[in-house]
């Protein structure tokens, strides 16, 4: 959804009553161009773009799927990592980590999610993120692990990919309990939830891909392979609790981080030290 709405942590707002009233109304009055706002509305991210400060080496290919071409950044040698942003990021927020994946020997592929950095598409959803997911790995071949930030951790765990689930995982401030927290981020925005049900519904019919059946949580505790979840205390849009909850699962570890937020934690030595752990662990 919207950056404004998926980022919006306030409780309150002025607009709110009158957002509520107004997407009601033209739900009620025309509800199938209301579906065409709200989807333009709730399911455009912000893109960005950053091309300075490449990794020397960065070697960029567009790829070819279902969902439009996608733009993946490749670097270094060796098994393959796939790196998955979240939403209203890019790729470019992993550069740091590509580089510490690159240096132990590995080759490190991110791509930009469908509608957001330099890839195809207008709109983005969890469903076509998965889609396009599934067809990223089918074209590089054998994983040896994967590591998604916030969105892309529920992404990562809403694939039925079988190499999915036996690959090493690291997950970066996940948004581990999706659903409830997508629906709360809507309705804290006073937009209509009659109305976002009737654009889920469309994207659910056209996947085949019910949310609910997604269950990040769940999908968790039941891997086959080893995950390592690092996660700020303070982190003020994936709540830590979230990642404590899935700790305790017997099979995920959970190392906390202080100060680092929900970005900055991408570039942090707690996470380049998680990442060396978990390689090391299956070499």
């Amino acid at each position: 959804m919207s950056s404004k709405i998926y980022f919006n942590t306030r409780r309150f707002s002025p607009s709110k009553w009158l957002l509520g009233l107004g997407t009601r109304l033209h739900h009620g009055l025309a509800p199938a161009h209301a579906k065409r706002t709200a989807s333009k509305l709730l399911l455009t991210p912000s893109r960005v773009q950053r091309d300075t400060d490449l990794p020397a080496g960065l070697v960029r290919q567009a790829v070819h799927t279902s969902e439009g071409q996608l733009m993946s950044y490749r670097l270094g040698q060796g098994p393959v990592w796939l790196l998955m942003h979240g939403w209203s990021g890019s790729a470019s927020q992993l550069y740091p980590l590509m580089e510490q994946v690159a240096a132990r020997g590995f080759t490190a592929i991110a791509y930009d999610h469908p509608a957001h950095g330099h890839s195809e598409g207008k709109t983005g959803h969890l469903p076509r993120f998965v889609r396009a997911l599934d067809e990223v790995i089918e074209r590089f071949g054998p994983i040896a692990g994967v590591m998604a930030h916030s969105m892309g951790g529920a992404v990562a765990l809403s694939s039925r990919n079988p190499r999915l689930q036996t690959c090493p995982l690291l997950l970066v401030a996940p948004v581990v309990d999706y659903v409830p927290q997508l629906y709360a981020m809507v309705a804290r925005s006073g937009y209509s939830m009659r109305l976002f049900d009737a654009v889920v519904k469309e994207i659910e019919q056209e996947y085949q891909h019910p949310l609910s059946e997604v269950d990040p949580l769940a999908a968790l505790a039941k891997r086959l392979g080893p995950a390592l979840i690092v996660h700020d205390e303070q982190d003020r849009f994936a709540p830590h609790q979230d990642s404590l909850r899935a700790s305790q699962n017997g099979r995920t570890r959970l190392i906390s981080t202080q100060g680092l937020g929900h970005g900055r934690i991408l570039a942090s030595p707690p996470l380049f030290a998680a990442f060396v752990e978990l390689s090391q662990s299956v070499s």
